[in-house]
C-alpha cells in the first residue's frame, strides 16, 4: 500500500483492533505495525510497545473522521477510549476481563482474520472449539445435577437443546453480542452481526475465553445463568422442552387454517457445517424464517417465531 501515514496510534491490541474494524466496515483500507509480536492469544500491550495503524494518504481525512466519529465525550470533557467499548459487553456478560485481548480474541471471526494483511490478527475458530467442549462439560454436568430422574435418553435430548445454535443466537442476542463482533467487509456488509450461526458461534468463543481467564467456575456461573430461562422452560413444559411446531400446528388447526409447510429456501457454510435455511408458510403465507444446523432445529425455530406472531 504506497503512501501511507500513520492515522492512529495506541498501545492497546484490543483498541487497534476496534479501530481498524470501523476503517474496514467503512471502506478504508488498512495496514496494522506493532513494536511487539503477536500471540496467539493477543494481549493488552500497554507499557510495552506501540501499535500503528496506517492508511492512504487519500484516506487519512476521511479515516480520522470516522474514528473521530466513534469516540464519545463524557459531561466532564474526559475523552472515552474506543477500547472502552467493550464495557458494555462486559457489563452483558457480568465478567470483567484481566486479559481484555481474550475477549477481543473471541470476537473476531474468521472473515476479519482473512482480510488482515499484517498477518497480526487470529480469528476465533480455535476458541469456538474449546467453548463447545467447556459448555458440553457445563451443561452434562448441570443435567445431571438438576434432573435425576431423567434417564441417558432424555438428558442427551435436552442438552441438545440447551447447545443448539437455535439457544447460543439467544444468549447472544440478550448480551448484543453481534454489536461487539469483529468482522470482514464482506460479512458486515451481509448482515454478519445477525447471522444465528455467527451469533452461536461467538457465543462459544466467548465461554472460552472466560473459562481461559477465570478458569471453569466463572464459566460454569455465565453458562448457568444464561441458560437458567430455558431450564425453567424444561421443568414447565417437560423434559424435552415444547414442541413448537406441534403447537403451531395445534394454533392453525384450531382457526381452521390448512397445516404449516416448511421449506427449506437455501443452505449455508461447507457440507461439514452445513447450517439449513427454513421458512414456514401458513396457506400461502410466509410467517417466520429461521436457520439450523438441521433441518429440524430450523423447523422449530421458525415455528417458535411464527408463534411469537400470535400472542
Amino acid at each position: 500500500m504506497p503512501d501511507l501515514v500513520v492515522i492512529f496510534r495506541t498501545q492497546s491490541d484490543v483498541e487497534a483492533s476496534i479501530v481498524r474494524g470501523l476503517l474496514e466496515a467503512n471502506g478504508v483500507p488498512s495496514v496494522v505495525a506493532s513494536d511487539v509480536p503477536h500471540n496467539l492469544f493477543p494481549m493488552n500491550v500497554s507499557g510495552l510497545g506501540e501499535v500503528r495503524i496506517s492508511v492512504r494518504m487519500t484516506d487519512a481525512d476521511e479515516a480520522r473522521h470516522i474514528i473521530a466519529g466513534h469516540r464519545t465525550e463524557l459531561t466532564t470533557g474526559q475523552l472515552v477510549r474506543l477500547r472502552d467499548e467493550f464495557e458494555t459487553l462486559q457489563t452483558a456478560v457480568g465478567y470483567r476481563f484481566r486479559d481484555r485481548g481474550l475477549l477481543e480474541h473471541a470476537m473476531t471471526h474468521t472473515s476479519r482474520a482473512n482480510e488482515d494483511v499484517s498477518g497480526g490478527v487470529v480469528d476465533n475458530e480455535s476458541l469456538e472449539f474449546l467453548g463447545d467442549a467447556v459448555l458440553g462439560f457445563i451443561v452434562a454436568d448441570l443435567l445431571f445435577r438438576e434432573f435425576p430422574e431423567c434417564d441417558e435418553g432424555e438428558k442427551s435430548k435436552m442438552k441438545a437443546m440447551l447447545v443448539s445454535t437455535t439457544t447460543l443466537a439467544r444468549v447472544a442476542e440478550r448480551l448484543q453480542l453481534g454489536d461487539h463482533l469483529l468482522l470482514g467487509r464482506g460479512e458486515e456488509k451481509t448482515g454478519g452481526r445477525r447471522k444465528q450461526a455467527l451469533l452461536a458461534d461467538g457465543c462459544e468463543a466467548l465461554i472460552a475465553a472466560i473459562y481461559l481467564d477465570g478458569g471453569i467456575e466463572q464459566a460454569r456461573a455465565f453458562v448457568v445463568h444464561e441458560l437458567a430461562g430455558s431450564i425453567d422452560d424444561m421443568r414447565r413444559d417437560g423434559v424435552t422442552g415444547q414442541d413448537y411446531k406441534s403447537a403451531l400446528q395445534e394454533l392453525v388447526q384450531a382457526g381452521n387454517r390448512p397445516l404449516p409447510e416448511y421449506r427449506v429456501v437455501g443452505t449455508l457454510g461447507p457440507d461439514h457445517q452445513k447450517r439449513f435455511d427454513v421458512e414456514v408458510v401458513v396457506a400461502g403465507e410466509a410467517l417466520a424464517r429461521a436457520t439450523g444446523s438441521s433441518k429440524k432445529e430450523a423447523e422449530q425455530e421458525a415455528a417458535r417465531l411464527a408463534l411469537s406472531r400470535f400472542r
